[in-house]
């Protein structure tokens, strides 16, 4: 049974002869040294409670300090990997956009060289028509048939 500061004030004790009678105060004393040592046993328990406490602190303190620590560090190489990775898209866009203008260059140069062809092609063809158109007509003085005789 623990007693409390207040009800040890308002305990009257008996007086006998020659004092306080001693079965009281013996009992008195008895419960104040049992709520004494309750209280002293709790204080401990609330320190042993406090240091565990505090060691938990410490150790989620720390975690915490690690956790924010690991957090930067992977938003750190979180950014160097996008900033790596558009590096490297750039490139890829750079050189494939040079391969595109070589392509069109090359595209060009065959489309210039087949138009080249084309024209000469043409002009010995027409040179052609015009040599058969020059040789026709001395054909017919020699007496060889026309296509207007051949056709009729």
């Amino acid at each position: 049974m623990t007693t409390t500061p207040v009800e040890l004030r308002h305990v009257k004790l008996k007086r006998g002869l020659l004092g306080y009678r001693r079965r009281q105060v013996d009992h008195l004393l008895e419960d104040v040294i049992a709520s004494f040592e309750s209280v002293w046993q709790e204080r401990a328990d609330n320190a042993d409670r406090a240091d565990q406490l505090d060691g938990e602190l410490t150790r989620y303190r720390e975690l915490e300090r690690l956790l924010r620590t690991t957090l930067v560090s992977a938003e750190r190489a979180a950014l160097e990997h996008k900033e790596q990775a558009r590096r490297e898209a750039d490139a890829i866009v750079s050189e494939a956009r040079a391969e595109a203008r070589l392509i069109t260059r090359r595209a060009r140069a065959e489309r210039d060289a087949l138009f080249g062809e084309a024209r000469r092609l043409r002009l010995l063809l027409h040179a052609a028509l015009d040599a058969l158109d020059e040789a026709s007509p001395s054909a017919e003085d020699e007496g060889a048939p026309s296509q207007e005789t051949r056709a009729a």
